[in-house]
Order: structure tokens, then sequence, then C-alpha cells
């Protein structure tokens, strides 16, 4: 799954010079798209005029399950976001040996807020990225769902606080949206929401709203866990209950993941995008030595430049 699915500080590193070095800049997916108002007093999305400096070309990032679960404390990564002294994010964590760490140079976040400081030019009107995040394990890196505040879990981590741990999240949060971040579902339960039974979506839906929402504020955008949607390339329409249901919680941008360079559609409610997945599984099936040599990302990076030799291939296929 490490293999499949993640990207080493070495190639996150790379990627952000190349696309910085190809002209594109930050921009936030609200400058591209927002909900207004029509001349009935309706809600309807349009598309923004989007001014950018000449020569140069609008770049959305996104980042998957900014989570922090249990199973990643093994494996290599940062333990959580934090806030340091000096009132940035930073990531938190142990060296091999058990010592703390705190540092703006091991997490993807941090590392692109540092980029853009030494490239103010990247980040133009200030926009940096949108976090996604489920709700199963807590946000963040801090075990704010309910689940964890039992009894039996704190008798196993005597030091631990629950209306702590949420607060220190909801702080950590309020951070990032002033940093230029944006928040956004994947859900509470990672499932694929285009499949499970419509009672489980309504559950996870509300589950959400409930156990990250009441931390995060108001969030209208989902990234949908696996890639998947809930329709379709047709456009969503009033017949679809899952559509229907995730409006009415406030919905209005909705992006899957899709291979193709764009995938955008714009329906009277709602704005519909693909996303490209920047993973161990798209750079390695792009690179000629897979016997597949895919062309998917060309046009913001080299992949024989970018891809990191040290991992083990053949990069597994992907699954659910």
């Amino acid at each position: 799954g490490i293999d499949d699915w993640m990207v080493t500080v070495d190639e996150y590193d790379k990627i952000l010079q190349s696309v910085y070095d190809r002209g594109y800049v930050l921009v936030d997916i609200n400058d591209v798209w927002s909900e207004s108002t029509d001349t009935n007093g309706q809600p309807v999305m349009i598309r923004n005029t989007l001014y950018i400096p000449e020569g140069k070309k609008p770049l959305i990032l996104s980042y998957d399950d900014t989570n922090y679960y249990e199973y990643m404390l093994a494996n290599g990564f940062t333990y959580k976001l934090v806030i340091g002294e000096d009132g940035k994010i930073a990531s938190w964590g142990k060296d091999p040996q058990g010592n703390e760490v705190t540092s703006r140079d091991l997490d993807a976040i941090p590392i692109l807020d540092k980029f853009v400081e030494e490239h103010l030019d990247f980040s133009p009107f200030g926009a940096k990225g949108c976090l996604s995040l489920t709700g199963y394990q807590g946000i963040l890196g801090y075990r704010t769902d309910s689940a964890y505040n039992t009894d039996e879990y704190k008798a196993e981590h005597p030091d631990f606080n629950f209306e702590e741990e949420r607060a220190n999240a909801a702080k950590v949060v309020q951070c990032l949206r002033d940093d230029g971040f944006e928040i956004a579902s994947h859900s509470w339960g990672h499932r694929n929401m285009g499949t499970i039974p419509m009672d489980k979506f309504r559950e996870d839906t509300d589950k959400w709203a409930n156990e990250v929402e009441t931390l995060t504020g108001p969030c209208d955008i989902i990234l949908f866990p696996f890639g998947s949607d809930i329709g379709d390339w047709h456009p969503y329409d009033t017949s679809s209950e899952r559509f229907q249901y995730l409006y009415n919680k406030g919905f209005r941008y909705f992006c899957n993941v899709d291979s193709s360079q764009y995938f955008v559609q714009i329906g009277d409610d709602y704005m519909r995008q693909g996303r490209r997945n920047l993973d161990g599984y798209r750079m390695y099936y792009d690179l000629p030595e897979s016997g597949v040599g895919g062309d998917h990302l060309s046009d913001l990076f080299d992949v024989n430049e970018v891809f990191d030799r040290s991992r083990p291939t053949p990069v597994p296929k992907m699954t659910e």
C-alpha cells in the first residue's frame, strides 16, 4: 500500500520544483468556481474569471487522508501535525530511537509551506492545497473520534484526554485554514461512496458531519475515496439520491480521480472535477521499464527524473 499510494520526500521535493519551474501557480478551488445566486435568488455554481500572472498556469493541489492513521506510526511517517513555536505548521513524531522530533522537513504539508515561503510567486493568491479528512481514527493525527472516548482506551492510554485532543485538532485546522489550506471530506470511514448501500451512505455522511465537521467548520468539498464517484460521466441530477444527500449536507465540489489531464463538469448547483493521482502506482506505470509506459504526468514533471529508484518494483497493481 505504501509503495502504491505514497511519494517519498525526495520525489515530492522534485515534483514541487518541477511544477514551479514549468510555470504553474497554486490556486484555490474556490478561486476557479464558486456558488452565487441567480436572479430568482436560487443558489447556482459559476465559473469565475481567474486572473493569474502572465505566462503562468493554474494548479490545484489536493491531499487524501490527512489523518496519520495508526498503521503509519510504525512505518516511517510522522505522527501528527502541530503548531510550532513560530506559529507555523510542523509535523511531530519519533525517530527510530524513540526521540521526539518536531520538523517542517518531514511531511508533505509543512514541506509545501516552506516551499511557498521560498518561492512566493508560486502562490500569488495565498493558496496552498486541499486536505481531505476521514474521521474513523481522528484527524491530523489526533484521536478525535468518539470511539476513542471510552474507559477501555483511556485505561490503555492514561495520558489521553479526549476533550483536549479535539481542542488541539481544531486549533491546527484553524491554523491550516489561516495558512491557505482548504479542508474537504474524504468520507468518515473511507468508504466507496458510489457502491455502499444507501443506509450506510447516509450513516457515514452523518458521522463525518458529527465527528469531523464539528472540528473543521463547514466544508463544501468532497474528495471521493478510491477516486470513485457517485455516478458515471453523465451530469448529476435530482434523481440521484446520493447527490441530493450530499448536496443537502452542504457539498458543492465533487472530485473523483481521473487519469486524463482534465475532467471538469459544471452543473447548475455543483462543480465536478477529476484529479490525477501522483503516487508510486501512477509514476511506475508511466515509466518505460514498467512495460506499460503511459503518459499521464509529463506536463507536470519527468517521471524518469522524479521516480525514487529505492522503491520496491514492480509497484503492485492497486486494489481497493
